[in-house]
């Protein structure tokens, strides 16, 4: 059992979770992920390690309660436990080759790039961070980012706050105003598809974040499964970050909701019985 240490509310449907783990703090890197099952009888799901404390032997993760397992979880309270924490798995990013780099962070896929920015600022390599989302109450992370990213933009699609627009464009401004080694781009597979086209334009390395569906974490599953420049790769295993030129984005955005339908059964029943 796996106790939680600490329980934040970031936005609606977001909560963050610190997870008392000293087993999977001992190797984790920025970049990877663990999997979790809340219950003896849950499903196996991968969350981001979005930071952690090596010294406190704890993992932090944030979780967007969009199905029945992540609500399950959303319910749980500071000081219960959680079944099963297995990691760190997959590889850890490193953006250390790259001078100069500007991440970019979608909705929830801020939890993602910002151990990323962390960890640059502590090696002397600070990156820009665009950071975006609907509107003013689902942005995450600020202060910390602040503290972390050399520039920090945010946008939002309603104008509530920071620039009006989505993370596109902000991009497209800032890589006209200066030259970039990469970026970095986690967030809603759509978001990432847009980057991705708008990178290829200017001839800027693109690294995105694959958050497929996954079952053991081990490539045996194949749910994860990815095709990278005509290649079948699993996220688990060879990812969760990829080249973005090179993703199929057509079939992997239709294979990220072949399962809806059971979620949102699933979560119904879960609505009835709480």
């Amino acid at each position: 059992m796996y106790k939680i240490i600490k329980k934040r509310i970031l936005a609606e449907n977001i909560v963050e979770f610190v997870i008392d783990a000293p087993a999977v703090t001992l190797n984790a890197k920025p970049g990877q992920f663990i999997i979790l099952r809340v219950d003896g009888d849950g499903e196996r799901v991968p969350f981001t390690i979005c930071d952690m404390d090596k010294e406190k032997g704890t993992v932090t993760i944030l979780v967007q309660t969009v199905g029945y397992s992540t609500k399950l979880l959303a319910q749980k309270s500071e000081g219960e436990t959680i079944r099963d924490f297995v990691g760190p798995l997959g590889r850890p990013t490193d953006l250390t080759e790259f001078k100069k780099t500007v991440m970019v962070g979608g909705g929830i896929g801020a939890a993602v790039i910002y151990p990323q920015a962390k960890f640059l600022k502590s090696i002397g390599k600070p990156a820009d961070v665009i950071v975006g989302a609907r509107n003013k109450s689902l942005i995450m992370y600020e202060t910390e980012f602040k503290a972390a990213a050399r520039n920090l933009y945010i946008a939002t699609d309603d104008g509530s706050y920071g620039r009006k627009g989505f993370v596109t464009d902000v991009l497209k401004e800032v890589l006209d105003n200066a030259r970039y080694d990469a970026v970095f781009a986690v967030g809603p597979m759509p978001m990432m598809r847009a980057v991705c086209e708008l990178t290829k334009q200017y001839g800027v390395h693109t690294v995105v974040s694959m958050n497929a569906t996954m079952v053991d974490g081990t490539g045996m599953c194949g749910g994860c499964r990815v095709s990278v420049g005509g290649k079948a790769l699993y996220a688990c295993v060879h990812g969760p970050e990829f080249d973005g030129h090179l993703i199929d984005w057509d079939t992997a955005i239709n294979r990220s909701g072949n399962y809806r339908e059971q979620e949102a059964a699933h979560l119904c029943k879960l609505k009835v019985n709480g």
